[in-house]
């Protein structure tokens, strides 16, 4: 049952206490195991992630059936429905032509033949992405963070993904193959970001792992940071809608629903300035949740994580919105777009009451590896970004250092660094 809340109580700032709470640090008995795990393949290479594949997945390989090859990987996405690949096909190029805007290029500011600096952008060279195995198959996730990275320019990229029941799921195949990966690995769990992170004897160190995972996953992640750079450290997914008296309540419940079927801790959240748009959604989605196939989910996410919080106005449900900080926000209200400008802090934004999340998950092309929990007040979107370098350039002629070589050795003084100072003294001593 959604619970609904007044801005100001008692009840709803505990129910703000216990969503920021969702994404807790892991227990340490995970830290201890993931850094056994790490510690085992960085010493052991193919060995250990071997072993752990047969102990975790129950799968016997060999170093040399451990690489997928291109053939079997074609002969996986074989079994796809047809439409389902053009429609992949299709979100492919909305998610390529969107990253496309994102590129850089370099620059020199060419001040004159004395003196130039500038900005050199160098994609990474090599990228592992993650693609978790568990009970569901995503392959939009293998779009969202394989085609970033071939836009960016990464010449490998790397997938690793566990066998499930022998195989690979067939639209996981299928996407592996639109988005251009080189090649592909079945192992998952924190040995396959492990490997990623620091090579074995058949899987290639790679310099950024992005993609999704379960706790052991991304406390790997966490703790390879440094070794290599990751994507960002997801927690579990969340949903905020802002909607005024006149939204719909039908398409407000479906759209909380369509987040809490991910995870019972995913957060669904309405802000509104009407008790009685509140109540009508908590309404809908009973109705909603019964025709569900991930009821038992669902419900325990909207019972535990869902609420509609009624603010005494729509300027103070954007700035709860804001507070917040949610991974989608949704803005339903008689003007989406002139309130755009009210939000601050949001993964993703979806304006008017047909941009529902969902077509951000899957099709408009803006990449749905969003940050969670909080975290939208200072990070951003997966994007081109997370792929590529970008390297401060510099270059003075003789003359150009001349002219201003008094006040770096005098900065450099005024340190105490005069190591510093001596670097541009020596240059001129007669």
């Amino acid at each position: 049952m959604l619970n609904i809340y007044k801005l100001g109580t008692k009840e709803c700032d505990e129910f703000l206490g216990k969503l920021s709470k969702r994404a807790q640090s892991p227990e340490k008995w995970v830290i201890d195991t993931v850094n056994e795990i790490l510690d085992n393949v960085r010493l052991n290479g193919d060995k250990a992630v071997l072993e752990y594949t047969e102990k975790f997945d129950k799968v016997s390989l060999t170093p040399q059936t451990l690489e997928m090859s291109k053939a079997d990987l074609e002969k996986a996405a074989q079994g796809v429905d047809r439409d389902l690949y053009a429609t992949m096909e299709k979100a492919a190029a909305n998610i390529r032509k969107y990253h496309e805007k994102q590129l850089r290029k370099t620059f020199f500011m060419d001040e004159d033949k004395d003196k130039t600096i500038g900005m050199r952008i160098t994609p990474m060279r090599r990228a592992g992405i993650y693609v978790p195995g568990g009970s569901a198959a995503y392959p939009s996730s293998v779009l969202m963070n394989c085609i970033p990275a071939k836009v960016a320019g990464v010449k490998e990229i790397i997938m690793t993904t566990p066998l499930r029941d022998g195989k690979i799921p067939a639209p996981v195949a299928a996407a592996a193959l639109i988005s251009g990966v080189d090649r592909v690995f079945l192992c998952g769990g924190a040995q396959a970001v492990a490997a990623l992170a620091y090579g074995t004897q058949t899987i290639p160190q790679v310099d950024v792992i992005a993609g999704p995972g379960n706790v052991f996953v991304a406390t790997a992640k966490r703790l390879v940071y440094g070794t290599v750079d990751i994507d960002m450290i997801a927690g579990p997914s969340e949903v905020l809608v802002v909607a005024d008296k006149n939204a719909n309540p039908s398409y407000i419940a479906a759209d909380l629903l369509s987040q809490a079927e991910h995870d019972a801790l995913a957060s669904s959240v309405l802000v509104t300035d009407s008790e009685d748009l509140a109540n009508k959604v908590a309404f809908e989605i009973e109705k909603q949740l019964a025709s569900l196939e991930r009821t038992d989910i669902a419900g325990k996410s909207i019972d535990n994580f869902g609420a509609a919080i009624v603010c005494e106005n729509m300027d103070l449900a954007f700035e709860m919105a804001n507070a917040i900080a949610p991974e989608h926000l949704e803005v339903l209200t008689c003007d989406p777009m002139a309130d755009l400008d009210k939000v601050r802090n949001a993964g993703s934004i979806f304006l008017g009451e047909y941009s529902p999340e969902p077509l951000g998950d899957y099709f408009a092309g803006t990449n749905h590896v969003l940050p969670t929990n909080g975290t939208a007040r200072f990070a951003s979107p997966l994007s081109v970004d997370t792929f590529i370098k970008k390297s401060g350039v510099i270059f003075y002629s003789r003359q150009g250092l001349t002219d201003y070589k008094d006040d770096i050795v005098r900065f450099a003084e005024s340190e105490g660094l005069t190591a510093h100072a001596n670097s541009i003294k020596v240059r001129f001593k007669s």
